[in-house]
């Protein structure tokens, strides 16, 4: 398995240097766990799922708390062919939440809401979940948005991906699950999301 993700922030003021470098300082205490890969466009991170979502939310809580108006936009991948296995991903995670039923993962993540502390930070975010090689995927993407509606994160549909709203951290349980729950844990699972905290309008 080769788990991993690529992002960038783009923090809304004058002073995005500093919180860029400040967003990504988090990512210290992970690197015993995850590869992580940081050059002039995105960071890259490559590990197991119960490494790599906490650090990804960290590096956006980072932003969202410095900076008045910031945007992290995302690009999640499993399975992907074209790399090689890597000990680092392995996670008995993943296949757990790829055998529960659309039922169970709402149950899981609902339970896991319950433990997981408010941030306080109210989160926007678009969705595109991508089960790639699969001639059933509409099934699965459709069950994803069953699973985000059932969740209590999804907004709307809009043309080519789901809005979701709340707070950051369901927002990220929410994302987690998708990535994880749906399309077997062999299978190549893509799923992008641009998520916005503090947007002069309501406008998406």
């Amino acid at each position: 398995m080769f788990l991993g993700c690529q992002f960038s922030l783009y923090p809304m003021t004058d002073g995005f240097v500093g919180v860029i470098l400040d967003a990504i300082k988090p990512l210290d205490e992970y690197r015993s766990k995850l590869r992580v890969e940081t050059d002039d466009i995105s960071t890259t991170l490559i590990g197991p799922p119960e490494v790599l979502f906490p650090a990804l939310k960290a590096c956006f809580l980072a932003a969202a708390r410095r900076s008045g108006h910031v945007v992290m936009n995302v690009s999640l991948s499993r399975g992907c062919p074209g790399e090689p296995d890597d000990p680092l991903c392995h996670s008995p995670a993943l296949t757990e939440a790829s055998a529960r039923s659309n039922g169970d993962a709402v149950g899981a993540a609902l339970e896991r809401r319950r433990s997981l502390p408010p941030t306080g930070v109210r989160t926007a975010a678009q969705i595109a979940l991508y089960p790639l090689g699969q001639t059933g995927y509409m099934d699965e993407i459709g069950a994803c948005i069953a699973f985000a509606k059932e969740a209590g994160v999804f907004d709307r549909a809009k043309h080519f991906c789901s809005r979701l709203q709340g707070d950051a951290a369901d927002v990220f349980e929410a994302i987690e699950q998708s990535f994880l729950g749906f399309a077997g844990p062999d299978s190549h699972v893509v799923l992008t999301a641009i998520l916005s905290k503090g947007s002069p309008t309501q406008a998406a």
